[in-house]
């Protein structure tokens, strides 16, 4: 049976794979389908490398899982980046047809910027300073086994699960080994970042292994499989829980607690971490895809912090509120009116956002996904974690995109910015912007599958400035909230920059934050601790969103009358997330074809 492979033998298979030259096809044929065979060839490459995300994508035949921090992950992925460039090398870019002159631009960038973590020194970096409280396997894989991504409907599933608890197992035993060697070359992470690991890890061990997520799809297993297997994967996954899984937690308990936390320096940037100034800028080019320097970021956020501001005390003036901003941040904070007490009031509250911006749709796009949209509880450890976050189904069309909200302490979950959260990871923010290029099947999966943080969270941000056009924000208090995110966007350019570049103190990021804008301190600190110990990527938003913005109206403005929103929508989203470089030169290229361009389904 395919996943009855021991972790020993998928690493032989993942190393195999990676020593295969590409397919004779990429010798053959005109210039894009030479392309779209590397774009096959490395998109099954990657997915070898990162199964969890494959079967995300809906590929049921990946490998169980693979360990991103291992010796055999990093050959593997440099080999296959430097054979790719080479091929990639070799086709004639201007040969190609419009929408593949893209996919081998969007290419060439995110390779060479992969290619570059390895040229200076910085993948061994990252692999030796590892934690991550936000997007660190520790929470993202019990949230993969136990949300719905993994699937769990046939006796092969849960072999499959078993495989990867035991592959889970090592990597945190891995993981572990890498902090080390980090430690003893002089890469340690902040002290706030290994306490907010703890934490979670504490949080975990708690958990009787039934409430444990790992062993949530045994309390859902299907009726149809037999009860001689239903006794047997019920005893073999308590077994790997206990026996492995915990354990592995355990370990990062005690060497933590115990040898890595009093090594730790309370400053909490990059500045003060070896190398970190180098790997910071990477970070900030990684995310924001634009060479813009630290310090031109934190001056855009001044200046974006100034103009939000204006428009918030417009708002205290209109309401009639009587004390000043700051006051009003409280006045929201504190008042129970503002807030929910029961999850299912707050998701019916979803739901209406959603039933009122629909009908408005069609002034602004001219499609829609074809798959639902659905909001609901974040499956784990949500009183360790934030907000929560958006995640599509696979593309069937069928399957919805889900925002995973986290119903933990709804006193700190304010209503008057639901109608800009729903239009941020919904409609038509990231439940359009991903699941129209996957549900696009002209697409290479490059571009349906892609990723990049500026146009992502860019586009969600955009989204939400839409409101007014799509009939929202007619309440005074949701123009509040509005506001009150879009001051969010633009305070993480100060505080990202502040704290990984200008050695400014955790707190003193914290009090910027809480002097701006009405969010609760404790979600203060989460996301102040988020941005320490995932730099770089809360710069990505706005600079996002105003590549958008700037697009629109430069598109506007060369088109005339010629000029249709549906049009910049449809050419902005149709081929998936771009880098912002190769967005600005493909929207100016539809500007001088003369706009236009969109054709319907038949």
């Amino acid at each position: 049976m395919r996943h009855g492979i021991s972790r020993r033998s998928a690493v032989a298979l993942l190393m195999a794979g990676a020593a295969l030259p590409f397919a004779p096809a990429l010798a053959q044929g005109g210039p894009d389908a030479r392309l779209r065979a590397l774009l096959e060839e490395s998109e099954a490459a990657d997915a070898r490398l990162d199964p969890l995300g494959a079967v995300r994508k809906g590929d049921a035949a990946a490998e169980p899982f693979v360990d991103p921090l291992g010796d055999a992950y990093a050959r593997a992925l440099e080999a296959n980046k430097r054979r790719e460039l080479a091929a990639l090398k070799a086709i004639n870019r201007n040969a190609l047809s419009a929408v593949d002159r893209i996919a081998y631009d969007v290419f060439d960038y995110r390779t060479r910027q992969t290619l570059e973590l390895f040229d200076d020194g910085l993948f061994e970096v990252q692999r030796k300073a590892n934690l991550n409280p936000s997007f660190g396997l520790q929470v993202e894989f019990p949230d993969f086994v136990s949300s719905g991504a993994a699937p769990f409907a046939t006796v092969a599933d849960y072999e499959a699960g078993l495989v990867r608890l035991d592959g889970f197992a090592g990597y945190l035993t891995n993981a572990i080994g890498q902090l080390k060697a980090g430690r003893a070359a002089g890469y340690v992470q902040p002290r706030i970042v290994v306490e907010n690991v703890l934490a979670q890890v504490d949080a975990m061990l708690k958990l009787p292994v039934e409430e444990s997520p790992f062993y949530a799809a045994i309390k859902r297993m299907p009726e149809g499989i037999a009860a001689a297997d239903r006794t047997r994967l019920t005893a073999a996954y308590r077994q790997a829980i206990e026996t492995k899984v915990y354990p592995g937690y355990r370990l990062w308990q005690t060497y933590l607690r115990d040898d890595y936390l009093p090594a730790t320096s309370a400053a909490p940037g990059r500045w003060a971490m070896k190398d970190g100034g180098k790997l910071y800028a990477w970070e900030l080019k990684r995310h924001t895809t634009t060479t813009r320097s630290a310090d031109d970021i934190h001056t855009l956020g001044l200046a974006e912090v100034k103009r939000i501001r204006a428009g918030m005390e417009a708002v205290r003036k209109q309401v009639g509120f009587q004390g000043d901003l700051k006051a009003f941040f409280e006045h929201v904070r504190t008042d129970p009116k503002y807030y929910y007490t029961k999850p299912e009031d707050l998701i019916a509250r979803f739901e209406a956002i959603e039933a009122k911006i629909w009908p408005a749709i069609p002034k602004l796009f001219h499609e829609r996904p074809k798959a639902p949209f659905e909001v609901r509880p974040l499956p784990a450890l949500g009183d360790q974690r934030g907000t929560g976050y958006y995640r599509p189904g696979p593309p069937d069309g069928v399957s919805p995109g889900i925002l995973f909200f986290n119903m933990s302490m709804l006193n700190t979950r304010p209503i008057p910015t639901l109608e800009t959260l729903t239009l941020h990871e919904g409609i038509p923010g990231h439940h359009f912007q991903i699941t129209l290029a996957r549900e696009n099947e002209a697409l290479p999966p490059l571009l349906r599958y892609g990723s990049s943080t500026a146009y992502s969270e860019g586009w969600g941000l955009y989204a939400e400035s839409l409101g007014r056009e799509l009939g929202m924000f007619g309440d005074p208090m949701q123009l509040f909230g509005h506001l009150d995110m879009e001051m969010l966007r633009a305070v993480r350019l100060v505080v990202d920059t502040g704290l990984h570049a200008k050695k400014w103190e955790r707190q003193q990021a914290i009090d910027y934050m809480l002097d701006n804008t009405s969010m609760a301190p404790r979600d203060v600190a989460v996301e102040i601790d988020r941005y320490i110990a995932y730099p770089g990527q809360a710069c990505a938003y706005k600079i996002g969103e105003l590549k958008f913005r700037e697009l629109r109206e430069r598109s506007a403005k060369a088109l005339g009358k010629r000029f249709d929103v549906r049009d910049y929508h449809h050419q902005a989203l149709g081929t998936g997330a771009l880098p912002m470089a190769v967005l600005d030169a493909k929207i100016d290229g539809w500007i001088k074809a003369g706009g236009g361009g969109f054709t319907p389904a038949r």
